[in-house]
């Protein structure tokens, strides 16, 4: 068995009582796990397994496949504020996709964790904007080491979607949303 801090990801279902959840974890790196009967009234996973959720999860690795055996969850920190309004559960899954194109299955990185996490605690307090998402993208290009704000001038998230391959398709809309929403904000301030 081990013992992590993960927050959620991802979950569909997997047969009629069960669920695949995916994870970013402190010290496992991005997995996949089953949640036995997680699915049923009385699970005791019941209320626990939620996107963007912060939990401390314990697993039994499989020596098979990279599916593990979710044991037990303990919640965290639900992040209840990015609930709040459509823009900051939008910018929330664009960091999902983002994290899940940029790494491989079970590789350790705290500091995507840690960056995961801090990204999360910003929307759960704050309406995103241009320069919170800018902030993500440099900071996932460095982590993954093809992007340093002091040496290079260029775009991160182009330095990424050029390693990767792509970018997810929810990054346009987004940044379209959030200079709309930046301008409308700075006009308000004018006004004032």
């Amino acid at each position: 068995m081990e013992v992590t801090a993960a927050i959620l990801l991802r979950k569909r279902k997997f047969s009629d009582t069960s669920l695949i959840v995916s994870w970013c974890t402190e010290s496992l790196g991005c997995i996949h796990t089953v949640a036995k009967g997680a699915r049923r009234a009385k699970s005791p996973f019941a209320g626990k397994l939620d996107l963007f959720f912060e939990a401390e999860i314990q697993i039994a690795r499989s020596r098979k496949s990279d599916l593990h055996t979710l044991t037990e969850v303990v919640l965290k920190n639900p992040f209840g504020g990015i609930r709040t309004n459509y823009l900051r559960t939008q910018t929330a899954a664009y960091f999902v996709e983002l994290i899940e194109i940029c790494t491989e299955r079970d590789h350790h990185e705290p500091e995507l964790f840690s960056l995961l996490r801090r990204a999360f605690g910003y929307l759960d307090a704050h309406n995103p904007n241009l320069r919170a998402v800018a902030h993500f993208e440099t900071e996932l290009a460095r982590i993954t080491g093809v992007h340093d704000a002091k040496l290079l001038k260029g775009d991160p998230a182009f330095a990424l979607g050029n390693l990767f391959g792509k970018l997810p398709l929810s990054r346009t809309p987004l940044l379209k949303t959030l200079a709309s929403n930046d301008a409308t904000q700075q006009l308000k301030e004018e006004l004032r």
